[in-house]
Parts: structure tokens; C-alpha cells; sequence
């Protein structure tokens, strides 16, 4: 029961978010039933279906629109006032329902696919049935510039989402730890914060992999991308590439709890999974066989987490950024953690002011002293540190 299973979220302090999936649907579902599975009819079955009207057909029923020309997924008319009931404004309509039964907001799908009118009004009944509740888009780019339709998007002026899904974030960190410089990172980063409300920033869904990109682990440590999705399909990585790879992603990892905004894991990314693009990025967990290591390295950056307000809530303040080698402080009041990574494939050395005369590594509980007010710290390859 999802109620149950809502309840038993909150009390380990988690919340449940649907991901809502409003601009198509499936053909072999209960509104188009183009296989006539379900004893209702569907809309490419009779003319007379409640939801014929949902779907654009030219003509009917062998050409309809489709989301992106896959047959598939016939796209939604979200002008068709019945559309527009059943979603979002009934009694008992799937953003009231749902949230009524325990969730705690919705992922909207292909924002740039629904129009910013059918947003709107999904975010006005959102707050009237849960003031809590949270809704995110995904908008693979700089959400406050987009363009989608010829159209600029609102999506972040204040009557639609209150956050995105970080892609930029992705992006931006994958270049740096696949050799690009931390000063881009940090710029590329910085433009976001500059173009994002406050409060969009620190809810932004920030991640390392989705079901639409490839695993961390492989795009991380897979010195070649196969030609053929054949080859793709099957390809494992080698274990000086896993080894490559496992490291970069806890660097990864370390900067995604650390960051402002909301981390977030892919299932298995954790675990070591491996696979490039969809569906070899869908497998099933592998109960038994996870990596400890990386395992035992996400648990720890959880904790450290939900322990430290600063890394929360904190401002960001950027130490260094150049090459291989970034540093940042997350500062709440009196509490402070400094981010050090050198992503590179060779030792460094990086000199940081320090006000104490120790810091303490959280990630490992090595200490180093401080000198005149000066930190200096040995950094091995693709390595990285917590300090406080």
C-alpha cells in the first residue's frame, strides 16, 4: 500500500517523489490500449473513448503524434480541457490523489515538452493540497535561459518549479574529473548560481547518473566508448579501468554531498554498477555482489551529510580552483568543512589558509597540522579530502 509505504519513508526520514509523466503516454496503456488488453476502450480502439480527445491522430487510428516520433509513446493534447481535469484540476485528480496519499511532491518529466500554462497550474494545486510538497523539472540546461519552442521558459520565476535537475552540475564536474580544469568547473558553477533564485539553488537536483545517461562507473573508467551498441551492450570494464573509475567516482561523490543542492543516487551507483547509455544502464541490483568500497564511501558521505548543517545549508566559498586541484568551503555560523580534490593522475601539492593549527580529515580521521597559517597537503592522485 503506498500509504504504508509513505509512512514507513518518513519515519527513517525520507519522503517519496513521484516522477510525473504528463506530456505522452504508453501506447499498450489503459488510455490508448492499442492492444486492446484492457476491456475499457482506449483511443485507438473506438472514436467513442473518453480519451480520444487526449491524442492528435491524422487520421485515425493509424498516424498520431508522438512524443519525439516514437510510436510508442503517443504525446498528449495538455490543452484538452478533460486532459487538464484529469491531471491536475479534479477532486480526485493524480497530483491530489498522490499527494493526498503520501507523497511529497512530483518530478515532472520533459518539462520543456509541457507548456508553461499546464505547469503553472500543476504547481497552484501542488501548494493548495501540500505546502510542503516539492516540485522539480527535469531541464537538461541552465534552467533560468532556456529556450524550448521557439519560447524562453519560466520555469524559475517564481509560479512553476521550485528546482530542476542539475545536468549543468553533471556536466560540468565529469569534464573536470575527465581532465578538464577545475577553474571551468567553478565558472560554469558559479553561472548557475548567478542566474538561479537562491532557494533553486540549494533544492536543485543534483546527481551523477540517471536512467537516461550512462553508469558513473563506466563513464568514468572506460578508457574507449565502443562503436557498436553490440559491443556497448556487452562491455565490461577492465580492472585497471574499474580501479580508475571507482576512484573518480568517489571524488564524485565527495563533491556532490558536498555541493549546494540536493544530492542525489542513481540506484547501483552506489553498488558499482556498471553500463553505457539505455537500457544498459537499467540492470538489476546486484544484491550480494556491490562494491563494499564505494558502498562504505556513499554511506559515509550520507552521514557526514545529514550530520553537518554547513553542508547543507552552508554558503560556498571557493579556496582554489585550477588543473587538477579544487578546494571549497561549505560555512554555516561557526561551522565550516573545506572540499579538496586533485583529479588529477599526478601527485600535488596545495597550499590552503588555515586558521587552526590542525584539520581533520572526516573521510579517513588523518590529521594535519597547519603552519603560520598556512595548510599544506600532499595530495596522492584522484584523491580527496573533508577538512575541518
Amino acid at each position: 500500500d503506498f500509504r504504508i509505504l509513505c509512512a514507513q519513508a518518513k519515519t527513517r526520514g525520507m519522503r517519496v517523489v513521484l516522477d510525473g509523466v504528463f506530456n505522452h503516454t504508453g501506447s499498450q496503456s489503459l488510455y490508448f490500449n492499442e492492444d486492446g488488453f484492457y476491456p475499457t476502450l482506449g483511443a485507438a480502439q473506438s472514436q467513442d473513448s473518453p480519451y480520444y480527445d487526449w491524442f492528435s491522430f491524422h487520421p485515425w487510428p493509424q498516424d498520431y503524434d508522438a512524443w519525439w516520433g516514437i510510436k510508442t509513446l503517443p504525446a498528449v493534447r495538455e490543452e484538452c480541457p478533460g486532459y487538464v481535469d484529469y491531471i491536475i484540476e479534479d477532486d480526485d485528480s493524480i497530483i491530489r490523489r498522490w499527494l493526498r496519499a503520501g507523497a511529497s511532491g512530483w518530478r515532472l518529466d520533459v518539462a520543456d515538452e509541457l507548456p508553461d500554462w499546464f505547469i503553472q497550474k500543476i504547481r497552484a494545486v501542488v501548494e493548495e493540497t501540500d505546502p510542503e510538497a516539492l516540485l522539480i523539472g527535469e531541464v537538461w540546461e541552465d534552467a533560468s535561459t532556456k529556450i524550448a519552442y521557439s519560447q524562453r521558459r519560466r520555469y524559475l520565476q517564481g509560479s512553476e518549479l521550485h528546482g530542476v535537475m542539475n545536468y549543468p552540475f553533471r556536466t560540468a564536474l565529469l569534464s573536470y574529473l575527465q581532465g578538464g580544469s577545475a577553474q571551468d568547473f567553478r565558472e560554469a558553477m558559479e553561472t548557475l548560481r548567478e542566474n538561479y533564485p537562491p532557494a533553486a539553488v540549494y533544492s536543485a537536483m543534483n546527481f551523477l547518473g540517471t536512467h537516461d545517461t550512462g553508469r558513473i562507473l563506466t563513464v568514468l573508467g572506460a578508457d574507449h566508448v565502443p562503436q557498436s551498441k553490440d559491443d556497448r551492450a556487452h562491455y565490461r570494464l577492465s580492472p585497471a579501468e574499474r580501479a580508475k573509475g571507482a576512484a573518480l567516482v568517489k571524488l564524485a561523490a565527495l563533491v556532490l554531498f558536498t555541493f549546494p543542492g540536493s544530492p542525489t543516487v542513481y540506484y547501483g551507483d552506489e553498488a558499482g554498477m556498471e553500463g553505457f547509455e539505455d537500457p544498459f544502464n537499467r540492470g538489476g541490483y546486484p544484491w550480494g555482489r556491490e562494491d563494499k568500497s564505494l558502498k562504505t564511501w556513499f554511506t559515509l558521505l550520507g552521514k557526514l551529510r545529514l550530520e553537518r548543517e554547513e553542508l547543507q545549508t552552508g554558503t560556498i566559498r571557493y579556496l582554489h580552483a585550477a588543473g587538477s586541484l579544487l578546494a571549497f568551503a561549505r560555512e554555516a555560523g561557526d561551522a565550516r568543512s573545506v572540499t579538496v580534490v586533485n583529479a588529477g593522475a599526478t601527485p600535488e601539492v596545495l597550499c590552503l589558509p588555515w586558521s587552526g593549527g590542525t584539520a581533520e580529515d572526516l573521510l579517513t580521521g588523518r590529521v594535519f597540522s597547519a603552519s603560520s597559517g598556512v595548510l599544506s597537503l600532499r595530495l596522492p592522485p584522484r584523491t580527496g579530502l573533508l577538512l575541518v
